[in-house]
């Protein structure tokens, strides 16, 4: 089990010597013992006081975490559990409206158990005060991180902690929509730790304490100029091409060398060219369905220059439903950010086994589709080996698209291609030649802008 901080050493985690300023909403004045009137409530809220110092489950205000102020609200675990009653939701609520009257972005330290019993479904219904100011927080563009804390249970996950753009974890903490007092007897306790939510897609990174600082602070960099495309700013820059990496010199001869060079394992796959644009990247991970594609790396970056770039790349397998589904999330959340996208495209194609259908593939790939026809935010695309039909081309921007000297890109691989066509083996390569697959034949066609050499 994680180590467990109080709210306000949580916010000094973050802000170090930074100034904190505290705000709290105008204040409202509960019946005796709560609304439903919960015999003993007002005794064990004066206990929780007594034992915290604070007169409510969350602490809120202003402050600056690496270069970047905030707004940050944190709970206070020792308080009632943490749990959400009707003035925990006035907090709640004047936090978020905080961030977006003076469009700043909010970071959430949650550590909670969940809606508060002794008031019953008025406690329950400050979930949906909270949604609703965190919707109008992600109408205005402004982005909203997560720090979940041990333990992360009940509503307040649901709400403020797995409803955030980024959701990054304490090593060991609990998080679950269950308890540990109302799940299964026989309940896997890995589903409701810290790492086996990320192992499950729900969590982008398990960060340790010392290092959460320079995280939160890098990512409040990352995702971009807050509020731009909400105010009607002129738009980010497109993305920088990336630099071509080490490959064979000249343009394949024929489509068969094409697609040769594309399978090649000497060829450099998406790690090599996001290691040279990056100075410093930020995962997303997962498609917060359950799911976890290994072979597609999403999130943000800092150039050299300090620009932010969300980045989704392909690294050269059978793309995964859950691998399309965290590409148009990621895609998503840059688009309302205001932030630049870099696509790298390298499959042989769409997984195709039986899993893979029954995990919503082709719902999967439409959605990634749809993200790129509706970002506002320019998509830059390089093809860096394998375009392999539908599951390539989802990823890839019309208009915007440009190849290297070792890939190809095709409405089918040469070899189904001469299969469909009833073709022998031997005449692949003359398939691969039909399709105009090469570099050179796909600028040519206008399906790319620009050879990458």
């Amino acid at each position: 089990m994680a180590a467990r901080i109080t709210a306000r050493e949580a916010i000094a985690l973050l802000t170090g010597s930074a100034d904190f300023t505290e705000h709290r909403p105008p204040p409202r004045t509960l019946p005796p013992d709560g609304p439903l009137g919960w015999a003993g409530y007002d005794a064990a809220r004066e206990r929780a006081a007594e034992r915290t110092g604070e007169d409510e489950s969350v602490v809120y205000g202003t402050g600056v975490v690496g270069d970047r102020e905030c707004v940050l609200l944190s709970f206070e675990f020792g308080f009632l559990g943490g749990s959400l009653g009707q003035l925990t939701g006035d907090r709640l609520e004047a936090a978020y409206g905080l961030a977006l009257s003076r469009r700043l972005p909010l970071v959430a330290l949650v550590a909670t158990g969940g809606s508060r019993m002794q008031e019953g479904m008025v406690a329950l219904t400050q979930l949906q005060r909270v949604a609703a100011a965190a919707t109008r927080l992600r109408a205005a563009g402004l982005p909203q991180i997560a720090v979940v804390r041990d333990p992360t249970t009940g509503g307040g996950w649901a709400t403020v902690g797995a409803g955030a753009d980024v959701v990054l974890a304490l090593p060991g903490a609990q998080i679950g929509f269950a308890g540990s007092r109302v799940r299964p007897p026989d309940a896997d306790p890995y589903a409701y730790g810290a790492e086996g939510q990320l192992a499950a897609g729900q969590v982008d990174a398990v960060v340790p304490a010392g290092e959460l600082p320079r995280t939160v602070g890098l990512w409040l960099r990352a995702l971009g100029p807050q509020g731009a495309q909400a105010h009607g700013a002129p738009g980010p820059a497109a993305a920088p091409l990336p630099r071509a990496q080490a490959s064979t010199a000249g343009l394949p001869a024929t489509g068969r060398e094409a697609v040769e060079r594309a399978r090649s394992a000497q060829r450099p796959r998406a790690e090599a060219y996001l290691a040279d644009y990056f100075t410093v990247r930020l995962p997303l991970h997962g498609d917060r369905c359950g799911g976890n594609d290994p072979g597609l790396l999403s999130g943000f970056g800092l150039r050299a220059d300090g620009q932010p770039v969300a980045y989704v790349a392909q690294c050269g397998t059978a793309t995964r439903p859950a691998g399309y589904r965290a590409a148009a999330r990621t895609i998503r959340l840059a688009d309302r950010l205001g932030v630049p996208v870099l696509t790298l495209v390298d499959t042989p194609g769409a997984a195709n086994d039986a899993e893979a259908e029954r995990a919503g593939a082709g719902a999967a790939i439409a959605d990634t589709f749809a993200a790129i026809a509706a970002a506002r935010v320019p998509v830059t695309t390089l093809v860096i080996g394998e375009g392999g039909s539908g599951g390539a081309l989802a990823l890839a921007a019309p208009g915007n698209t440009h190849v290297t000297a070792d890939s190809y890109f095709s409405v089918i691989a040469p070899e189904l291609a001469a299969a469909i066509l009833k073709r022998p083996p031997e005449e692949t390569g003359a398939t691969a030649d039909q399709l105009r697959l090469r570099p050179q034949d796909l600028v040519e066609l206008g399906i790319a802008r620009s050879i990458v050499t």
